[in-house]
């Protein structure tokens, strides 16, 4: 720490309990009380150079052959009159960054200008603070943070607004020109043992490799009314969103221990998430609370400028200290503008609320959900795929919406558990996500399966009901075979399934006709031109020997389920002759779907007859294609 002495003569100043004694010699003829510390002084000394102590040492009068005066609001208290004193017996003391905000501040209320004396002491501090302290990013910290005791005779002397205006300045600028060698050819120059070389000098000290956080950790030393100043006069400067986004991320830290509590193993290796600094007396809740919602006003509503995480942090704690309504709201909308980088893990907030009628706070995550569609809709994010005649054209890359369906799914089946969450709740947060968005409803189907399980109370229209969210058509094939084993779906549910598992069955099949013909024709081809060998024979022997062993397979299966499929449509059939005969066609309308009637009656040779002569493959005139319209 830079510093500046002032005087030349010895320190002849004692103290004795609550008192000091000037021991020049002569006895003292007044005493300034200070707080409560007296001060046992001469009149000369101090009226030479101050303009109230002259008035108020001649206010006194003589009445009393020992005056005594009183001075209650000194800027500093009695530790900064004692150097006031000193400076006035011309004793020996030093200008530190420290005390000189201060001194300045005394010297100010004691009226110690030129006209009371060359060099005194407003000259000396306005210079040690303008030359010295403010040229160095480190003396600059420390004076500010000596303005917060004495703030209001700071601020009007500019000294608070001089120092941040020197802190903004020098975070927006290279840190190297500040308190650290020049960079020269590229870097600093280094002696042979590697230490920086300062004007061909070594300094002993190592180079540094400074980034833009270099200042996060020194301007956390500062309370929040000097940080929100310092931060706003940065924005002012131009310095970029994501590096002011990261000093408030480390501020919050450093004073929000609640961002902690959920914090996984992971985290600590994330170049985006900061050790907690020591520091002193933990803040309050209600000073967390002040903290946390002037981070809020502070940080940008713009995505990717802070970890989703360390919203959800955020959020949580806002949750937990009853933030404002607008506090948490903006939160949300964050973690919405950002919702596709976020986790299960983070979704899983606990119900902080009275109430508490769920688990899991499921409204926020609607909320957040409603966030990131809205902002979805506003950018124009397109469908990750398309349907035509009920089947699901290419294969969806990983686009945000895609990626946060995905997230919802799991959160969905997470929450499905708790036997509190309410139907309605549980269908508004599945629904909430569009249907573009779910390339396959299996995770869906998975969610929708564990409610029924966690609330087997649920009456049959609401069964149908809630199984209404997800399609059939959108199911794989190892979904659709475990929903038409499960005793949970409702019956018509289970018809569907079969019905479109029986189609993509076949589908599957005559896939696998046109691919063997396929091989079958590009080998006779390649045959009748480089001519056939016993290797390639053979090879195409055991090809054709794996394709027939599959296709059996789903013989078999497509069989088994038309069987079932006969065996369902005689029990409705049955149970329809209560209100007079009902045939088939009446029976799937009432299920929801047109349904072909030799897609449940055909024979297994109705697939393996589909080959002709020539190897060609006819396609079956009487295949469903029709979408189902839930």
């Amino acid at each position: 720490m830079a510093c500046m002495k002032l005087g030349s003569k010895t320190d002849a100043f004692q103290r004795q309990g609550q008192a000091w004694f000037c021991t020049t010699g002569l006895p003292s003829d007044f005493v300034v009380e200070v707080g409560e510390m007296s001060f046992h002084l001469h009149k000369f000394p101090l009226l030479s150079r101050s303009g109230v102590m002259e008035r108020l040492i001649a206010e006194a009068s003589d009445e009393e052959e020992k005056c005594s005066i009183c001075l209650p609001d000194i800027p500093g208290g009695a530790k900064t009159f004692e150097l006031v004193a000193k400076f006035c017996y011309g004793v020996k003391l030093e200008l530190t960054a420290s005390n000189v905000v201060y001194l300045r501040c005394a010297a100010e209320h004691l009226e110690m200008t030129e006209e009371y004396g060359e060099g005194n002491l407003i000259v000396q501090t306005e210079t040690f603070l303008n030359q010295v302290v403010l040229r160095n990013w480190k003396d600059s910290l420390r004076a500010l943070q000596t303005c917060d005791d004495i703030i209001s005779y700071a601020d009007e002397l500019n000294i608070t607004k001089r120092c941040i205006e020197s802190l903004a300045m020098k975070a927006s600028t290279d840190p190297n020109l500040f308190g650290w060698p020049m960079m020269e050819h590229g870097g600093p120059m280094q002696s042979p043992g590697g230490s920086v070389l300062w004007n061909g000098i070594s300094t002993g000290a190592k180079p540094k490799n400074t980034s833009s956080d270099w200042w996060y950790e020194d301007a956390s030393n500062l309370s929040l009314p000097l940080y929100k100043r310092l931060i706003s006069v940065m924005e002012s400067r131009g310095i970029r969103q994501e590096i002011i986004a990261g000093s408030l991320t480390f501020y919050a830290k450093r004073y929000l221990p609640g961002l902690y509590r959920r914090q996984g193993a992971n985290d600590s290796n994330s170049s985006t998430c900061l050790a907690p600094v020591a520091s002193g007396a933990p803040l309050s809740e209600e000073d967390q609370k002040i903290l946390l919602e002037e981070i809020d006003r502070l940080l940008p509503i713009q995505k990717g400028l802070v970890p989703t995480k360390f919203l959800f942090g955020l959020l949580r704690t806002a949750m937990i200290l009853r933030a404002s309504p607008s506090c948490i709201s903006n939160f949300e909308k964050r973690i919405g503008l950002q919702l596709d980088k976020a986790t299960l893990e983070d979704l899983l907030m606990p119900n902080f609320s009275y109430s508490m009628e769920t688990l899991y706070n499921v409204d926020c995550v609607q909320r957040i959900l409603e966030h990131f569609l809205a902002m979805d809709q506003i950018t124009g994010g397109a469908s990750p795929c398309s349907a035509d005649d009920g089947q699901i054209i290419g294969s969806p890359s990983l686009t945000p919406i895609t990626m946060v369906a995905k997230l919802i799914d799991g959160y969905l089946a997470e929450v499905a558990p708790d036997v509190n969450l309410k139907l309605p709740k549980f269908q508004a947060l599945a629904a909430s996500v569009p249907d573009y968005a779910r390339p396959l409803d299996d995770g869906l189907y998975r969610a929708i399966d564990i409610y029924l399980k966690s609330h087997p109370w649920l009456s049959e229209s609401d069964r149908e009901q809630l199984c209404r969210l997800m399609d059939c058509q959108k199911l794989s094939l190892e979904a659709c075979t475990h929903a038409a084993q499960n005793e949970r779906l409702p019956l018509r549910i289970v018809v569907q399934v079969l019905f479109f598992e029986q189609l993509q069955l076949r589908t599957s099949i005559a896939g696998c006709f046109l691919v063997s013909d396929n091989l079958d024709g590009s080998r006779q081809l390649r045959s009748g031109i480089t001519g056939s060998t016993e290797g390639g024979w053979a090879s195409a022997v055991r090809e054709n020997q794996v394709l027939k062993v599959g296709m059996d397979t789903m013989r078999m299966r497509v069989s088994e389920l038309e069987k079932e499929c006969s065996n369902m449509r005689q029990e409705i059939e049955k149970l329809g002759r209560v209100k007079g005969s009902s045939t088939w066609g009446n029976v799937s309308k009432k299920f929801g779907f047109k349904l072909k009637s030799q897609m449940c009656s055909a024979q297994e040779d109705s697939v393996s007859n589909q080959k002709n002569g020539s190897g060609k493959i006819e396609k079956p005139k009487g295949k469903a294609q029709e979408k189902h319209k839930s």
